[in-house]
């Protein structure tokens, strides 16, 4: 692997993350064409369906792609799919040597890419900045390997933890800036995941305003069948999906989507909506909460991101819930540990994004 960061390998992650909420369930990829140290080309996918990173970069570099260089964020692809492959195209390209960052582990590729490749005579590097292309495709990865779609956790709180007051009032602990950054995260989603108790509390809509690439299921975890027929997110089921996930048994509203789950500790299992929604091909979903909701994802060792707001508020008492409840751990040695994180200011908020 070479430990150098290369800028180019790092221009084409840059653009593979353009498509984030357009291109799942495939991967993000951004691809570059260098001759003679200058750039000629470069490409991203775009949307599900569309031409590959790699095709746009190609295309955009023209004749100048011969005897050049090609970076991408991930192996080309050797099969047909909803595209040709493009391994064919960039043989027929005339390049001379292609770096790419990662192996693709899809079963249909998974290294032939790069066999094909280096059969046509191409020379072939792969582990340029490995990490950062699996910290990118983090999703897409955990899907392969699991079948269950990437979770990511967010809540907004005071400075002292709190995500209400003790009378249960929330609204609003973050402000504007930190609300429109999570109706951006909303717009990339497969679905957005709350329990029943912040439907009754709140009667959010769980949409993302304004849209954004993907339209969100939202997925209400109602173990006893108690969503309102009145609720905002049951009149606005037609705009978008509304499932209910419940426990075997449980009467739900006629029109709206029941999965009904094995029960843990008396909630619908989050292992088998998980499976569920894999099964579904969804590949990021958000938990939103309320805190029950996310200690239960937690308890499963369900999270795989976590995007937290912090407001300079202090609430105190004893009574005022925390974000993350359930059952928790006994010690800290077990807790769960992020292996990165970032800080960012958002108005009078810090936005504190971290990784597992």
């Amino acid at each position: 692997m070479n430990a150098a960061p290369d800028p180019w390998m790092k221009r084409a992650l840059e653009l593979a993350e353009r498509g984030r909420g357009a291109v799942e369930p495939n991967p993000l990829v951004g691809a570059v064409v260098v001759r003679d140290g200058r750039l000629v080309g470069e490409g991203c996918h775009q949307r599900f369906g569309a031409a590959h990173a790699e095709i746009n970069a190609l295309a955009a570099a023209g004749e100048q792609a011969r005897n050049a260089t090609l970076y991408v964020t991930l192996e080309p692809c050797c099969h047909h799919g909803k595209t040709p492959p493009c391994t064919d195209a960039v043989v027929r390209a005339g390049v001379r040597r292609v770096v790419a960052a990662m192996q693709d582990p899809y079963g249909e590729v998974g290294g032939r890419g790069i066999s094909l490749l280096r059969a046509a005579g191409i020379d072939v590097e792969v582990g340029v900045l490995e990490p950062d292309a699996r910290r990118l495709n983090a999703p897409y990865l955990k899907v392969l390997a699991t079948g269950r779609p990437y979770v990511h956790a967010k809540w907004a709180m005071t400075l002292d933890g709190k995500i209400c007051t003790r009378s249960g009032d929330s609204k609003w602990i973050s402000g504007t800036k930190s609300r429109g950054r999570v109706h951006a995260l909303r717009g990339r989603m497969d679905a957005i995941i709350v329990g029943i108790g912040t439907v009754l509390a709140d009667d959010p809509l769980l949409t993302a305003r304004p849209p954004g690439p993907r339209v969100p299921a939202r997925i209400i975890l109602d173990s006893r069948g108690r969503l309102p027929a009145k609720s905002r997110l049951v009149q606005t089921s037609s705009e978008a999906p509304v499932l209910v996930a419940t426990l075997p048994e449980t009467s739900t509203l006629p029109g709206i989507e029941t999965v009904p789950l094995p029960a843990v500790a008396g909630r619908p299992s989050v292992g088998a909506l998980l499976d569920e929604l894999g099964r579904r091909r969804m590949t990021n979903v958000l938990v939103e909460g309320g805190s029950a909701i996310l200690g239960s994802f937690l308890d499963a060792a369900a999270i795989d991101e976590v995007h937290v707001f912090v407001a300079p508020l202090l609430v105190g008492g004893t009574a005022a819930k925390g974000p993350v409840g359930s059952q928790g751990v006994d010690r800290l040695a077990d807790a769960m540990r992020l292996e990165d994180w970032t800080i960012e200011r958002l108005g009078e908020d810090l936005y504190w994004h971290g990784w597992r």
